[in-house]
């Protein structure tokens, strides 16, 4: 691991990552060219929604003194996003460091590692993702880099990449792409509440093109 203390990146406007408030990770999710759901073995600790620009953070697996600095240089409406290798062993935060996060503006922050201090963080106002919990402690002594590429799962995030995510995981939005995702996103959501409106309504939901399809593939449905 390299030494490469990035501190600032261009981030999208502010006005194109709220563009995604309110609108489920599914949505998004389907109106992408690829999946972008990130390792579904990072769950949140609370409901309460995630929306930011990444800030990214490598550590060695055990360390947090790069994630330590990140939160004294992130930007408020930063996601913090540490990438520990998914180690397990000993947490990378409890709850003091994710109220000061919460006092700084960070919009969340995102654990391929363990938490500790977990009741704490469920009701907490911060959302926070994390592959498990651990009470052990965390060294300080690094390495790390800040604002390279991370990978969790077949994902791979970038700084100031928009991050939306809430009780179904997170999901990534290039900065380029976000105008057109959202509109996308927006109509498809109006459309589900039609449908959902139209099953309840008639007490069937019909889907006509799952036999042609099959007969397609030739099958004899």
């Amino acid at each position: 691991m390299g030494k490469k203390l990035r501190t600032d990146f261009p981030r999208p406007p502010r006005e194109t990552v709220e563009l995604f408030r309110g609108i489920p990770s599914t949505n998004i999710d389907d109106c992408l060219p690829e999946w972008r759901g990130i390792d579904a073995a990072l769950r949140p600790l609370n409901d309460v929604p995630l929306l930011g620009t990444a800030f990214t953070v490598k550590v060695t697996p055990g360390e947090n003194l790069m994630f330590q600095y990140a939160v004294d240089v992130a930007a408020p409406g930063d996601v913090i996003v540490v990438d520990a290798g998914g180690y397990t062993g000993c947490a990378l935060i409890g709850g003091l460091m994710a109220e000061n996060c919460r006092l700084r503006g960070i919009a969340g922050l995102i654990f391929n590692g363990a938490v500790r201090d977990s009741d704490e963080l469920i009701k907490g106002e911060l959302p926070v993702y994390a592959r498990g919990v651990s009470p052990n402690k965390p060294g300080k002594s690094g390495p790390g880099e800040l604002n390279v590429p991370v990978t969790l799962g077949d994902v791979t995030i970038e700084p100031g990449d928009i991050l939306c995510g809430d009780a179904d995981g997170v999901v990534v939005v290039k900065p380029g792409e976000a105008a057109e995702v959202a509109a996308k996103a927006k109509a498809h959501v109006e459309g589900e509440v039609v449908k959902m409106a139209k099953i309840r309504a008639e007490g069937r939901f019909d889907r006509p093109w799952v036999v042609a399809k099959l007969r397609e593939l030739g099958y004899e449905a």
